[in-house]
C-alpha cells in the first residue's frame, strides 16, 4: 500500500507541474497576441535624400582621422536637433521635418568616419544644468544607406514617438 501511495504522489506530482507549465506557456501566448498599452509606432528610417547622401560624401571626404580604437564619439543633441556639444569627429545632427513616413523623435547624427559596424548607446538628456530632462526611451541604429550615420528615435515614457534631447556615444 506505501508504494501504490508513493508512486500515485509521484504522478500527481508530475501531472500538476506538467500543467503548470502548459498553463504558463498559454498564457505567454495569449498576453503576446494582445496589443499592449502604449502599442509601439512604426520603426521604419525615413527615405534618404540627396541632399543627405552628398553630406554624408563631403563628411567622409573632411575626416581628419577615426578615433582609436577604445575612443569614443560623443554628441549632445538637443529636441529640436540642434547640436549642442559633442567631440571632434561629429559633423552635425538633425531632427527630421515630421511629414509622411516621418514621425517626431526621428534624428540623425552624421560623423566623419565610417561607424556602421561600431557600438552606439544613447540616453534620454540634456546639457542644461537647471533642469531635469523629460522622461522618456531612445532607440539608435546605423543610418539607413550612409555608413557614417546614426539614427536615432525617442518616444515618451508611454512609448509615443517624441522629441527628447539625448546623449550618443559611437565606441570604436
Amino acid at each position: 500500500m506505501a508504494t501504490f501511495l508513493k508512486r500515485k504522489a509521484t504522478v500527481v506530482a508530475l501531472a500538476a507541474l506538467s500543467l503548470s507549465l502548459a498553463g504558463g506557456g498559454i498564457a505567454a501566448a495569449q498576453s503576446e497576441a494582445k496589443p499592449q498599452p502604449g502599442a509601439r509606432h512604426s520603426t521604419a528610417q525615413p527615405p534618404v535624400t540627396a541632399a543627405e547622401r552628398q553630406a554624408a560624401r563631403t563628411a567622409m571626404r573632411a575626416t581628419l582621422a577615426p578615433p582609436a580604437a577604445g575612443q569614443v564619439a560623443w554628441a549632445v543633441v538637443a529636441a529640436n536637433g540642434t547640436l549642442l556639444q559633442h567631440s571632434g569627429n561629429v559633423v552635425s545632427s538633425f531632427r527630421f521635418a515630421p511629414g509622411v513616413g516621418v514621425s517626431p523623435g526621428q534624428y540623425q547624427v552624421l560623423l566623419d568616419y565610417n561607424v556602421s559596424a561600431k557600438a552606439y548607446v544613447a540616453t534620454i538628456g540634456t546639457n542644461d544644468t537647471a533642469n531635469v530632462p523629460p522622461a522618456g526611451e531612445v532607440s539608435v541604429a546605423p543610418r539607413t544607406l550612409t555608413p557614417n550615420a546614426v539614427f536615432v528615435q525617442t518616444r515618451s515614457s508611454s512609448g509615443s514617438a517624441s522629441d527628447r534631447p539625448f546623449h550618443l556615444v559611437v565606441a570604436n
